[in-house]
């Protein structure tokens, strides 16, 4: 198969920064304290490591896939090739809507950012939602920046991935001088004392696995380099390879930052941290280095996060809309390209345009978008994982670059894992069933789709699933 609509212009290097700085985001730095406080050091770790284990066989199944079907849309080829066109609109579809959830989620985080680093930042009192004030500088702040990583993207993805690379290597250096810090300045002692949470080990085994649950949000962004395939420019295997090295990336990353806090931070501070800035990271980086400042170098490392995964998610997702486009699935001028720029142009605008209106929502919309959107990953996770084994079973003799020796394994544990996430969200008094807000922004998106469904099932009749 192959894809020619887009210039192959990401090498090797680009698609790691790409996967990586998907994956980071700025949950190290705003979450970090909820992690231990739940699962204790050592537990979030092994939290961790278990999702990561959820997502490695995921990413096993797209790494073959992938590679084997190098073409921009990635989810929305194999599922219909598996499962056929309805199915493959809804996975495309749902999976859209998790992409959506991390850019209108940055566009809230940006502007929160800022305001830790310039407090008088904020003026201009719009209104209160769920006990947050709205201001219209902290909404111009995010809207404005949606709009500009928008039109970044339109003038070429060559240009928002060198934007991509400076903002990675940021994120990485910054880590790495808090570990430094930590490592040098830090005790084991610190460590010892709260290396799990639990009065027994069913308590200890349940808080690892609420970590674990948590996860997929965070490791969420390497299913991004499926949707680019057809822009890049490496041999296949070593695209499959590099998918799965972003994910074991990912998750050393963030073992170094919980295991830094755990060296330099007691619980007693961490939980005065919780209190006054909400931010522990930054603060174990004041106090291994004893400075202010540092802790502000940690603070623009996470909107450094911040900005990648915003970019990576508006490739990804502009991606999956201009495939659903391509193949007569949503309305012909999503699948629009720029004249010049050779960029899926008002694919870009319809997500930079709902990213700039998130802010209104304010800080609350951080809680119910990262949940339906978790959701939704969760769910597109299962069905590709899925449509990995029936390809495998419908088309044993397609060339596969990248090939799983023990694919019933992956692809089985794959869909299991994925698919009891998934159910996670669903089921009563599970901790994370989702609440009515986050049902109504599934099921407004649902209605969204269920609208282009019938409006492209009558104009394209079977042509539907078609690709151009």
């Amino acid at each position: 198969m192959k894809d020619s609509s887009f210039e192959k212009v990401l090498g090797t290097f680009d698609v790691m920064v790409v996967a990586f700085g998907a994956m980071i985001g700025w949950g190290w730095v705003v979450s970090s304290g909820d992690w231990i406080k739940t699962g204790g050091v050592l537990g979030t770790v092994l939290g961790f490591i278990l999702g990561g284990l959820m997502i490695y066989f995921v990413g096993l199944s797209y790494a073959e896939l992938t590679t084997a079907m190098p073409q921009s849309g990635g989810e929305q080829i194999y599922s219909h090739m598996a499962l056929g066109s309805v199915f493959s609109y809804i996975c495309t579809w749902i999976l859209i809507l998790s992409y959506m959830g991390v850019v209108c989620y940055e566009a809230c985080s940006f502007p929160t950012i800022l305001q830790y680093l310039y407090p008088n930042l904020v003026f201009g009192y719009l209104y209160t939602i769920k006990g947050f004030d709205v201001y219209a500088s902290w909404v111009l702040i995010g809207s404005a920046t949606a709009v500009i990583i928008a039109l970044i993207n339109v003038i070429g993805t060559k240009k928002s991935v060198i934007m991509q690379t400076v903002f990675t290597v940021m994120i990485a250096v910054v880590g790495l001088i808090l570990f430094g810090g930590a490592t040098y300045n830090g005790t084991f002692t610190n460590i010892e004392t709260q290396m799990f949470v639990g009065n027994n080990f069913g308590d200890i085994i349940g808080n690892i696995i609420k970590i674990a649950i948590i996860t997929p949000f965070f490791f969420f962004g390497f299913d991004v380099i499926p949707q680019a395939a057809g822009e890049i420019n490496i041999p296949l295997k070593k695209l499959g390879r590099l998918m799965i090295l972003s994910i074991l990336l990912t998750v050393v990353f963030y073992s170094i930052i919980v295991i830094s806090i755990g060296l330099v931070m007691t619980k007693n501070d961490i939980n005065t941290s919780m209190k006054l800035t909400g931010l522990v990271t930054a603060d174990t980086m004041e106090k291994a280095f004893g400075s202010k400042f540092m802790s502000k170098v940690l603070i623009i490392g996470g909107l450094c996060g911040i900005v990648t995964s915003w970019n990576a998610f508006l490739i990804g997702g502009s991606r999956a809309l201009y495939a659903m486009s391509n193949a007569n699935m949503t309305p012909p001028m999503f699948s629009k390209l720029h004249k010049k720029y050779n960029s899926p142009v008002n694919a870009l605008l319809l997500l930079g345009f709902l990213s700039a209106l998130a802010p209104l929502l304010g800080r609350v919309m951080l809680v119910w978008i990262v949940n339906a959107a978790n959701f939704a990953c969760c769910f597109s996770y299962c069905m590709v994982s899925l449509s990995y084994l029936i390809i495998r079973k419908k088309y044993p003799d397609m060339e596969r670059p990248f090939k799983n020796k023990r694919y019933k394994l992956v692809g089985g544990l794959a869909t299991i894992m994925s698919g009891a996430m998934m159910i996670m969200y669903i089921v009563p008094n599970t901790n994370y069933t989702l609440v009515w807000q986050e049902w109504l922004i599934i099921g407004v998106w649902l209605l969204i789709g269920l609208m282009f469904f019938i409006y492209s099932k009558l104009k394209y009749k079977d042509k539907f699933g078609l690709i151009k």
